[in-house]
């Protein structure tokens, strides 16, 4: 009974426990404030997925309940994110046509339960480690060539016209091409839209500016004759409860390989906003807890028509600095997307296409970093070059495509990270038993005639071996010292590969005259160099404690 307590208390929201009465105003205001922003973001990212503008309402309704009772952040808003939204609709293009509602709904909840059954099963393997396995820059490059495409693939809506998306630079030219025909009305619609959120953003930043875009839009509509200047509107949308939809597991085949970067994506956005908007004095939060929240999250979503869903940016911003202290805030703003959903749904209807287009570029605007871009550039060129690959795998490649050149990108940054890890030659500061790296800035640090002493950072193993063994080769011909004592004090082990190739490497330096020493191995690369060939050469007085007892002996011996 006792363990059965514990697991059930293990699976409460850690928030009911420690819940304070005088939170409880707070919480409120809060989640209807970031109602504001929610409802009418839902709705835009499901314009994005190509998906029925109500599916947006699904989404910010059942993953928002889930996530609050399991969620281990407590100001994390969830329903789904412009990065999400293209993903899904990438991915849901090439299974069902737009007009073809019914497929296109069980292909949307198929997805959904895929991306949400691949989280939880990241959950039980405890891979929450994975939420830092894109680099940032490659996610800033990332993010930027998905708000690019985005805008673009809004900018037909908001001139009133209408081209076949066949490619990034093609678009742009068909664009350019059906300039003339636009519509002049719903155009200065949109530009008017885009001006007061940016201004809203600019003046009046904690104002709900996409709920007043999409009142003033509807508000035109009903009243000042937007329609008969030939401004279309969203149409008819579905109120009500979502009714409950059977995924189409025969889809799961064609559907596995996006729901896998959906979810990967859908991880490491919630991770970095809820750590970004974590405070200090919160329970920290716990990755693998994620995983299983927002997996169970669009698990559940998903029977009920929702579109995959994570941690949004905006609407958690919102949700903060309206003074959320706990997850009542979400369903309290997940009670407001029912109201809405149950008695709001034909207003929404009567919605401008173009303000909606003008809601999600102001949005996407957001994910085109340039600071972030030139930050990089000043820091390390390399990494900045990562990020331009990754924006350009997206606008070149599409976003699915896109996200695998993200993964890549990342990947070779971490091989070529650690093929090429640094050697440094150690001097002592005079006076002290103090060991650092040469450097002009200490002329005064005392070296020892020779004697090299060599410092390799970071891990030594089949990848990079050869090329530090080069490094310590070409400083070896620079010094010509007796011996190159390596400081493998940071090194916490020593695989079969680099073993035998320091025993090559110590060989030839013995055919040379020099003496090759081993300092600060721990127990472990200890034991391992002790049960090969190159131990036995060695022997006990060429492996030393650290740096002073070489430099003793090297001078006792001199």
């Amino acid at each position: 009974m006792a363990d059965a307590a514990r697991t059930t208390s293990s699976l409460l929201p850690e928030w009911i426990g420690s819940y304070r009465k005088e939170w409880l105003s707070a919480d409120v205001v809060a989640g209807l404030t970031a109602a504001a922003v929610v409802i009418p973001n839902a709705l835009a990212y499901a314009t994005i997925a190509g998906l029925p503008i109500e599916v947006g309402l699904y989404t910010a309704f059942a993953p928002m309940v889930i996530y609050a009772l399991l969620g281990t952040s407590r100001p994390l808003s969830v329903s789904s994110t412009t990065t999400l939204a293209i993903l899904t609709g990438a991915q849901l293009a090439e299974i069902a046509a737009p007009d073809e509602r019914l497929a296109l709904l069980r292909a949307s909840a198929t997805l959904t339960l895929l991306v949400g059954a691949i989280l939880v099963l990241a959950a039980i393997l405890r891979l929450g480690f994975l939420a830092n396995f894109i680099s940032e820059p490659v996610l800033v490059g990332f993010k930027a060539g998905i708000g690019c495409v985005l805008i673009l693939s809004q900018v037909p809506k908001l001139l009133g016209t209408h081209i076949e998306k066949t490619g990034f630079f093609r678009d742009i030219a068909r664009v350019l091409r059906g300039l003339p025909g636009a519509s002049v009305p719903t155009l200065a619609v949109g530009a008017a839209t885009i001006a007061a959120l940016l201004a809203f953003r600019r003046f009046l930043p904690t104002v709900p500016a996409p709920l007043i875009a999409v009142a003033a839009g509807i508000v035109g509509v009903k009243y000042l004759g937007f329609g008969s200047l030939g401004v279309a509107v969203v149409g008819h949308v579905s109120g009500g409860l979502p009714s409950p939809i059977l995924p189409d597991l025969s889809l799961a085949e064609l559907l596995w390989p996006g729901a896998v970067g959906i979810a990967l994506m859908s991880f490491t956005e919630t991770m970095a906003v809820g750590r970004a908007f974590a405070r200090s004095d919160e329970p920290p939060l716990r990755p693998n807890r994620e995983l299983l929240a927002t997996g169970l999250g669009n698990a559940g979503g998903a029977f009920l028509g929702a579109m995959p869903g994570g941690g949004g940016t905006s609407q958690t911003a919102v949700n903060r600095g309206a003074g959320a202290w706990t997850q009542l805030a979400e369903l309290v703003t997940a009670g407001i997307t029912l109201l809405t959903m149950l008695f709001l749904a034909p207003l929404i209807g009567l919605m401008p296409q173009t303000t909606l287009a003008a809601v999600v570029i102001v949005s996407s605007l957001g994910l085109i970093k340039v600071a972030e871009f030139g930050s990089i550039l000043r820091i390390r060129r390399m990494e900045f070059l990562w990020a331009l690959a990754a924006l350009g795998g997206v606008v070149l490649l599409g976003t699915l495509k896109g996200i695998l050149v993200a993964i890549v990108v990342s990947i070779v940054g971490l091989a070529h990270q650690a093929a090429d890890p640094a050697v440094r030659v150690l001097v002592r500061k005079r006076g002290t038993n103090v060991f650092r790296p040469r450097s002009k800035e200490h002329p005064d640090d005392e070296s020892f005639p020779g004697l090299l002493l060599l410092r390799p950072e970071g891990r030594i193993f089949f990848v990079n071996t050869e090329r530090l063994m080069q490094k310590v080769r070409a400083l070896a011909d620079e010094e010509k010292p007796a011996v190159v004592a390596l400081d493998l004090g940071g090194v916490f082990d020593l695989e079969y590969t680099a073993l035998k190739m320091l025993g090559e490497a110590e060989k030839r330096a013995a055919e040379r005259g020099v003496s090759l020493w081993l300092v600060g191995l721990n127990p472990q690369a200890l034991d391992a160099v002790n049960r090969s060939a190159l131990g036995e050469r060695l022997g006990r007085e060429r492996m030393h404690f650290n740096l002073e007892t070489a430099v003793r002996q090297y001078q006792a011996g001199s």
